[in-house]
């Protein structure tokens, strides 16, 4: 056998979200690209803000002597301080740079946490709806991810998480805003979780960490900064990314960020760093660090992405379609008109709409829609949405 059985199972239950967005490239051959709306995988079609274009040419300009070649497996100093220095801005906690890890992307940073925190067996708790790499990502270090339900605004079921901590649990992860739901823990939320969690891990006479996946939230509709988890528990490593507020998934750079407070935290902030190199990332891409280190207030225009939310939403729930407003993020996750959310989502696609089904993220009767592209594509599937709901009215 060519490859190991493990990868081999894996391959076969695959990613929907891959296979809706490779279906929809062949339809796109098939119908024309203005034809199919595909709305299944979150890759912004808006372009970075005009200060990334202004200062990656002014860095090529510069032609600064060896800025392409290896540094320190935590990234480069000048970056990481001025990461420490916004997230102090921020959050009002006094992070170093000592405290932060450029790393290739969130999902680089997630995994350097993971592999930092986790002995073979131990527990990583995550919240359905889900981003479902999570999964992939524990078993990448032996650990074991656990699914705990939400309620029905997709708030964490806290009594699930009560009985669901256990001597086992290592790391409880959290991402808002979140995709595939939209929704953004408040601070009633996150103190709540706070508070559990350090009960529970008192009561255990353990030490449980949050990984908290903050990737959108510099995409946050409402009023001043979006509540973020290291304000309300210390044991907390922050892991995010520029995909989404500089528009720049193509490009993986992001940090995880420990908090300064967290137990041990210069013993995890060097595993993070060791697990860098060891996992093959080495570094942080150079020419990207050196990009974002002036770019920490730039963003795309919240504003627009508000109105496609606002565009989609209006659009969908006068139709019929039923869902929580999306708070944050550029994911919007409606209730199927059947309960079999894979035969609504193929009579979307019957209809040249791609989506991804809510059975993704463990949360079967929903689907996903991702609303960063134009606004012409959003607007062009009306239509073939309200055909598919018309067919399964009363």
């Amino acid at each position: 056998m060519a490859i190991a059985d493990k990868v081999k199972k894996a391959m076969m239950s695959g990613s929907l979200i891959r296979k809706m967005f490779e279906e929809g490239i062949a339809l796109k051959k098939e119908y024309g690209e203005d034809k199919v709306f595909d709305f299944s995988i979150g890759s912004p079609v808006i372009e970075p803000p005009v200060a990334f274009d202004k200062e990656l040419i002014n860095l090529i300009k510069s032609g600064h002597p060896g800025m392409h070649r290896y540094m320190e497996n935590a990234g480069y100093y000048d970056t990481r301080a001025a990461v420490a220095e916004h997230l102090f801005k921020n959050t009002g906690i006094k992070f170093s740079a000592n405290d932060i890890v450029m790393t290739c992307g969130a999902a680089g940073a997630i995994n350097i946490a993971f592999k930092t925190v986790l002995n073979p067996g131990d527990e990583v708790i995550a919240f359905a709806p889900f981003f479902f790499e999570y999964q992939s990502y524990a078993d990448n270090h032996n650990g074991l991810c656990k699914v705990l339900p939400s309620d029905s605004t997709f708030t964490p079921d806290f009594a699930a998480l009560e009985a669901g901590i256990t001597p086992r649990t290592k790391a409880v992860v959290i991402n808002s805003p979140n995709n595939p739901t939209g929704i953004v823990y408040g601070e009633k939320v996150l103190r709540q979780l706070a508070d559990l969690i350090t009960r529970k891990s008192n009561q255990l006479k353990t030490r449980i960490y949050v990984i908290s996946d903050d990737v959108y939230s510099r995409l946050y509709y409402g009023d001043g900064e979006c509540p973020r988890m290291v304000n309300f528990y210390p044991h907390t490593i922050m892991v995010t990314s520029y995909s989404k507020e500089l528009s720049l998934p193509g490009e993986r750079i992001g940090y995880a960020a420990v908090h300064p407070e967290c137990e041990g935290s210069g013993e995890i902030a060097s595993g993070l760093i060791y697990a860098n190199r060891v996992l093959g990332f080495v570094n942080a891409p150079a020419l990207m660090q050196n990009v974002v280190r002036n770019l920490q207030n730039a963003s795309v225009s919240i504003d627009e992405y508000r109105q496609k939310r606002d565009l989609l939403y209006n659009g969908l729930t006068g139709m019929g379609y039923s869902m929580v407003k999306p708070q944050g993020a550029f994911y919007i996750f409606p209730r199927s008109p059947i309960p079999d959310d894979m035969t609504f989502v193929n009579e979307l696609k019957s209809l040249l709409i791609l989506t991804t089904p809510g059975s993704a993220f463990q949360s079967p009767g929903h689907f996903r829609v991702a609303y960063c592209f134009d606004d012409k594509s959003l607007k062009g599937s009306m239509d073939g949405f309200r055909k598919a709901i018309a067919k399964y009215q009363k």
